[in-house]
């Protein structure tokens, strides 16, 4: 028998164990080669594990085992042949189905039959299968995935027992699963044992507002010449570059040419000296499986607004799938973070590491505000920026904000180094 050992791969430097956070498979499975077979959770990210040949996998650890680097986690028997994955696959659907047919009949079967023997009947106590309020295993299932108490469901079977149309048809009303549970009360508690990577965040947020002197200044978006923008060329802009046109790529254009006025925000302490970089590298904090991930668009100052979004979309695709690395996750030196998508107003968003400063946006609400002594309603998003007193003045942080509302209440001066069309047209 040819055995290949899948060991645990380094994550990155200086991580030496991982959680064993999901497998994908199951013990006996055929697997393919380079197919997926596990998730492990590092301090830094989730990973996935594959199969480095295809045959039969025997797994050695089970789901929330802390394993160490390099340590086998699974076996695959690659004397399997092809031919004999069907015949796998072919057994273990016999197996399915016989053990499906065995829970069919018994729970079709009476489970009292009817005796004459009077002295063995004495001794026996009837059970009825099909008892009001009783729910059948299609109608149970329902009820355990949409958390619906069967008191509060009617049912139309044989001698009023609940079946799976009953379910439905009490979903299809509304029912609302969260308020029953509620008004019929609960002291019940769950315990989640922490991920690595979710301590890992617990211990850097900690770090961060221990160790920085950080400090939030608000400013306020007119949104209307993006909207306006967007509106116009939307369509056309799809067309030409093959992905939408969408808010981020403005602020991220506008932020990496506030950094070139403001290169203190790009700038990072690295013990007794300050590194002020010459490029911006814009971390986008996208919303994963796993939690907030920040992968990384490597010199961004340099690319246009279609490059920017493609990136963005090929980055967040990854990052939802799990398939983010920690190359592209690491380097960053100023980020953007948009709590907009989920509701917020404002907030006070958290520096990243080693990094000096980020950007938060908000939602977009339509305000009235004055325009030229009147009283009109524009889209307005309130941002925010965090950053680091030691590295950051507060007259820069504040200039810095400005600049990008500027560039994003003006977007054609961003295509021209912050300056007005008709400033570049006159020479001026």
């Amino acid at each position: 028998m040819a055995t290949v050992e899948i060991k645990v791969p380094s994550p990155g430097e200086s991580i030496t164990e991982v959680v064993i956070a999901r497998w994908l498979k199951k013990d006996g499975d055929y697997v393919e080669k380079d197919e997926e077979v596990a998730e492990i959770d590092s301090d830094k990210a989730t990973l996935t594990i594959n199969a480095e040949e295809a045959g039969t996998i025997e797994l050695l650890a089970s789901e929330g085992d802390t394993v160490k680097v390099g340590q086998t986690i699974c076996s695959i028997d690659t004397s399997i042949k092809e031919e004999e994955k069907s015949k796998i696959k072919s057994e273990k659907t016999e197996k399915q189905k016989v053990s499906s047919e065995a829970v069919l009949q018994k729970s079709s079967k009476p489970q009292v039959e009817t005796i004459t023997n009077k002295t063995e009947t004495s001794n026996l106590k009837p059970e009825t299968t099909y008892a009001s309020g009783i729910p059948s295993p299609a109608a149970k299932k329902l009820i355990d995935e949409n958390t619906i108490p069967a008191t509060k469901i009617s049912g139309t079977g044989k001698n009023g027992r609940i079946t799976k149309s009953d379910v439905l048809t009490t979903l299809a009303k509304g029912f609302d699963a969260s308020s029953s549970i509620r008004s019929e009360g609960t002291r019940d508690t769950e315990h989640q044992k922490m991920s690595a990577l979710r301590k890992k965040i617990a211990q850097r947020l900690v770090a961060v507002k221990n160790e920085t002197a950080m400090l939030t200044t608000f400013n306020e978006v007119d949104m209307s010449g993006i909207y306006a923008l967007r509106a116009k060329y939307k369509d056309k802009f799809k067309e030409v570059h093959s992905v939408s046109l969408g808010f981020m790529s403005f602020f991220t254009k506008a932020v990496t040419e506030a950094l070139y006025h403001y290169p203190a925000v790009n700038a990072m302490i690295d013990g007794d000296e300050i590194i002020y970089h010459k490029y911006a590298d814009i971390g986008i904090a996208v919303s994963a499986p796993k939690g907030l991930v920040v992968p990384v668009i490597r010199n961004a100052e340099q690319m246009s607004l279609a490059q920017i979004e493609t990136e963005i979309k090929n980055l967040a695709a990854k990052a939802r799938d799990n398939k983010i690395t920690l190359e592209e996750m690491s380097g960053g030196t100023f980020t953007i973070t948009n709590g907009g998508v989920f509701g917020s107003m404002m907030s006070t968003p958290i520096i990243n590491p080693p990094q000096s400063a980020i950007l938060g946006m908000h939602n977009v609400v339509e305000r009235p505000v004055a325009v030229n002594g009147q009283v009109v309603i524009r889209p307005m998003m309130y941002v925010a920026l965090s950053y680091d007193h030691r590295v950051i003045d507060g007259r820069e942080s504040v200039g810095f904000l400005v600049k990008v509302k500027e560039m994003l209440e003006n977007p054609t001066k961003m295509l021209f180094g912050g300056k007005d069309p008709n400033e570049i047209v006159l020479g001026l």
